[in-house]
């Protein structure tokens, strides 16, 4: 039987959120409909989880030093890591010494922080089918890589980044000084080593979200979503929709791969398989073939689409699980996602036509209320429900041009 506190009581249940963007906003909010009190840590302050957190702290998260200092200070139930740069060795030796738990693991938290340790993972323990891919720390050594055997066209990302950030294709020669010099400015931590991967020619890119949590027997289950689709600019998602159609031979090795890397990333450092959560699994796809490619032990942005297609969103599913609580994954109706782009560098923007993008059919809209805009970031999503998934991408795209962020 699961206990919750009460919130700001000496019997509450506290859960840290280590990055408190829009992802973890969101999953901040199904918290606290739990009664849960909640910790929103950032690198900056008036991050969009901060604005809604009953606690919120900033620091540098990849100092361990920091780190550690605030868990102890906090004493929170669970931390749960939202972003990639984070110190996770001094997680694992938290979690180790019985300070705090991590979510799903600080095991999981280790090996997901970068392209590295989950592609090895993948590829070489689990031998699941991934693009040819190598590890470089050099130009030189990317350009060896590429003549060696991954050829033209490939992508390169750096190891440790998020949303697209550091990624590119390359298609020739010419463009390889350029590649490395991107990835170079665009990873989380200045870390001087890329991934190039083969291109595999895929029919589309889906992202499978699964989630571990504990069943009526007290046993750990496996539970899907249906599949979502997206469309990638750059390694950054645009635009995503709920359910995306597959050969049922297709989703049935999609979740086979899922469940095998989440099976493994949710064994603690103790060897048991404790790790709860939600994951957000992205594969390529091509016919009845599928390839693994990134995973996330988190909320996933494609799985923004969630909040108005699922009866539980990919954040209530997260909030439930990690508390031990039982989850339902059903769809309740096709829909879209489709995202709102800064478009200007400014400090407190404002954002006109929000009336008009609401009166689209079945719309809905969430600002971030990220404190700085760039040409870039995504402000914000335009959410749309439907009969049918095709309406659906039109309708988001619809509402989100209708939003234009400017400066104040």
């Amino acid at each position: 039987m699961t206990t919750l506190g009460t919130p700001l009581s000496p019997h509450a249940t506290k859960v840290m959120l280590l990055g408190s963007g829009e992802l973890g906003k969101e999953v901040l909010i199904a918290l606290q409909r739990l009664g849960v009190e909640t910790i929103a840590v950032d690198r900056y302050d008036n991050a969009p989880g901060q604005q809604v957190a009953h606690h919120a702290r900033t620091i540098t998260m990849s100092d361990p030093a920091q780190l550690k200092a605030l868990i102890e200070a906090e004493r929170p139930h669970l931390v749960v890591p939202e972003i990639e740069a984070i110190a996770t060795p001094m997680l694992e030796e938290l979690e180790a010494a019985g300070v705090v738990r991590v979510i799903p693991t600080a095991r999981a938290a280790r090996l997901t922080m970068d392209r590295e340790g989950i592609r090895v993972l993948a590829a070489e323990t689990l031998g699941l089918p991934t693009s040819p891919y190598k590890f470089c720390n050099s130009l030189e050594e990317l350009q060896a890589a590429i003549d060696s055997g991954i050829g033209y066209p490939c992508i390169v990302k750096p190891v440790m980044s998020s949303s697209g950030k550091g990624q590119s294709k390359i298609d020739g020669p010419a463009d390889v000084q350029k590649a490395w010099d991107y990835a170079m400015a665009g990873g989380r931590v200045s870390h001087g080593r890329v991934i190039v991967e083969g291109f595999i020619d895929f029919d589309y890119e889906i992202t499978q979200l699964t989630v571990r949590s504990v069943g009526a027997d007290g046993q750990i289950v496996t539970s899907f979503c249906d599949p979502i689709g997206h469309v990638q600019v750059s390694g950054d998602y645009v635009e995503s929709w709920q359910p995306h159609p597959m050969h049922p031979a297709a989703l049935e090795k999609s979740r086979q791969i899922a469940k095998a890397v989440t099976d493994n990333l949710g064994v603690g450092f103790d060897g048991k398989p404790s790790g709860l959560g939600l994951f957000g699994v992205e594969l390529f796809v091509k016919g009845e073939q599928v390839w693994f490619s990134e995973v996330s032990p988190r909320p996933h942005d494609t799985g923004l689409v969630t909040l108005c297609t699922q009866h539980q969103s990919e954040f209530e599913l997260h909030a439930r699980a990690i508390l031990g609580l039982p989850v339902d994954t059903s769809l309740r109706n096709p829909g879209a996602s489709a995202v709102i782009y800064g478009g200007v560098e400014a400090l407190g923007i404002v954002f006109d036509g929000v009336d008009e993008a609401l009166r689209v059919p079945g719309t809905d809209l969430r600002l971030f209320g990220k404190p700085e805009s760039f040409a870039k970031r995504r402000m914000g999503v335009a959410l749309a429900r439907a009969a049918d998934v095709e309406t659906a991408r039109s309708n988001a795209k619809l509402a989100a041009s209708k939003v234009k962020p400017r400066k104040a």
